[in-house]
């Protein structure tokens, strides 16, 4: 490994305490090349940074078990049926935690994040067409306790989604 040592942490959010993991530089170029190619065997990440591959095995299960890395299928929502990707940016009365909590578990939501500026609280959805959007936005969003304000932001083109920031 080229890199130079460094200690990163990640901070898992929790309603309670948070827990840390610390990433040395072996844990980092793990995450990083499975940003690339999340179906990459432990075998060829194990050549490539000098471990074992059960060293790899276990370095990939504590950071999945910590909740710093997920290994997941990403699809493209339009090729899946979903025809409607939409921003929420959501004013809030009250608790913006409990009513981030509450979105959150709307399954249309699938990012949720409580922010600072303009908006308490911003939410992407992905639902199947406009009439499921409104459905979403005056029978869920809407009616949840707290909320004052939403603006809806439709997506007309996708223009860049990556998820391979590494780790800086």
């Amino acid at each position: 490994m080229a890199r130079a040592a460094r200690a990163t942490t990640i901070t898992q959010i929790d309603s309670h305490v948070p827990s840390r993991i610390s990433l040395d530089d072996a844990d980092r170029t793990i995450i990083e090349l499975l940003q690339t190619d999340g179906r990459r065997a432990y075998g060829s990440i194990a050549e490539e940074i000098g471990l074992s591959e059960t060293a790899v095995r276990r370095r990939v299960q504590r950071l999945r078990d910590a909740g710093a890395l997920q290994i997941v299928a990403i699809t493209d929502p339009l090729q899946m049926g979903f025809l409607r990707e939409a921003m929420l940016g959501v004013r809030v009365q009250g608790d913006v935690r409990t009513v981030a909590n509450e979105i959150a578990a709307i399954s249309e939501a699938i990012y949720v994040v409580m922010c600072a500026g303009s908006f308490d609280i911003l939410v992407e959805l992905v639902v199947a067409d406009d009439e499921h959007l409104v459905h979403v936005l005056n029978d869920q969003i809407r009616s949840v306790p707290g909320v004052i304000e939403v603006e809806t932001f439709v997506y007309l083109k996708l223009a860049k989604q990556t998820y391979s920031w590494g780790t800086r």
